[in-house]
């Protein structure tokens, strides 16, 4: 169920009954949702937030299970490459010391920072907010953590190293014969649990659990 929500007089309203649009910054009382519903935009139909079932047990599953695809994805090979007789494994890592070890020291600093380091802080700071809300410890470490996870939310870019790959495939594949690996596996799937953790961790119910606003936001 979805509700869109518009209001006159908002200038008599104090600010945490307000909330902005991102998309076209249109001002509105902040609605009050049941399970399951969502607030949308009266002007441009953007979704404002969304009151989502079992946030935070979903989301712990989805964080534990990304990390456990982190090594596999990052130190399996991707694919394996023969050459006139010559056959050689990549992974992730060993392009990030390839292109080291090449005197490409700048660019292989930026895809271990996107690709490996990035991507692996932004999931240590999910697990420990939603740690945070679930045994209702620590809730000011986990509002930093959540700042520090939203600042380095658009610097982890699993799904253009993932294109590289590919694009590297297709044009490898009339001179080589590529064989997939593991690795490659279990990167598409680090990426599409990443995408679906995004879906399901409701900003707005982890904002309100931290702040002790949402005492329900696991239920």
């Amino acid at each position: 169920m979805s509700e869109s929500v518009d209001a006159p007089g908002l200038s008599d309203l104090p600010l945490e009954d307000l909330v902005a649009c991102h998309e076209c910054d249109l001002l509105m009382r902040k609605p009050q949702l049941a399970h399951g519903e969502k607030a949308l935009c009266p002007r441009c139909g953007y979704e404002l937030y969304a009151h989502r079932h079992n946030v935070v047990q979903r989301s712990l599953a989805l964080v534990i299970a990304a990390l456990l695809l982190y090594i596999p994805a990052n130190f399996l090979p991707i694919m394996q490459l023969n050459i006139l007789g010559q056959s050689s494994q990549d992974t992730v890592w060993s392009g990030v010391l390839g292109l080291f070890n090449t005197d490409m020291k700048g660019v292989s600093i930026v895809v271990f920072l996107c690709s490996m380091a990035i991507p692996l802080v932004k999931l240590l700071c999910q697990l420990f907010v939603l740690l945070t809300i679930r045994f209702n410890v620590g809730r000011s470490y986990g509002l930093l953590l959540y700042r520090i996870y939203h600042h380095l939310k658009d610097w982890g870019m699993l799904e253009v190293y993932l294109m590289g790959v590919l694009v590297a495939i297709v044009k490898l594949a009339d001179m080589a014969a590529i064989t997939v690996g593991l690795g490659l596996v279990c990167f598409i799937g680090l990426l599409l649990v990443q995408v679906w953790l995004e879906v399901v961790m409701s900003p707005h119910q982890i904002w309100q659990a931290l702040s002790g606003e949402d005492a329900h936001a696991g239920d």
